[in-house]
């Protein structure tokens, strides 16, 4: 299932190409938000079949679904996602346009999206998800 956050306050959307995705502003995240209102480690997102699950890990400034704060929720589509003061549009499904190719870039996603004023980059971490002995 493709899923993809679109930042309520402008910039790119941000393709959930992995099934679990650490969100935060720590090395070890694969979307990284570069702001000090974000935890090293603010939550994390399970794509499942129809729909996305959302689990606070103990953040500070909080993890909102429809700007009601939650430990855990589901994602449905068009929900609102709020990870400290960045909010986001949740869209999914097969129905998505393909993400566009940024130039200079390898695949379709860039490994930073530059950032817009008043809102922070947010990175994708290049590492695999999994590691050869």
């Amino acid at each position: 299932m493709r899923a993809r956050l679109i930042p309520l306050d402008g910039g790119p959307p941000v393709e959930l190409t992995k099934d679990i995705s650490l969100v935060g502003r720590g090395d070890d995240c694969e979307l990284q938000i570069e702001h000090k209102s974000v935890s090293k480690r603010h939550c994390v997102l399970v794509k499942t079949d129809g729909l996305i699950l959302v689990r606070d890990l103990g953040s500070t400034n909080g993890t909102r679904v429809n700007g009601q704060r939650v430990r855990r929720a589901a994602l449905l589509p068009n929900a609102t996602l709020s990870v400290a003061n960045f909010r986001y549009a949740v869209k999914f499904g097969d129905a998505l346009p393909p993400p566009l190719p940024t130039p200079g870039t390898a695949g379709p996603i860039p490994p930073e999206h530059p950032a817009l004023p008043g809102t922070a980059p947010v990175l994708l971490n290049p590492l695999p998800d999994t590691y050869s002995n």
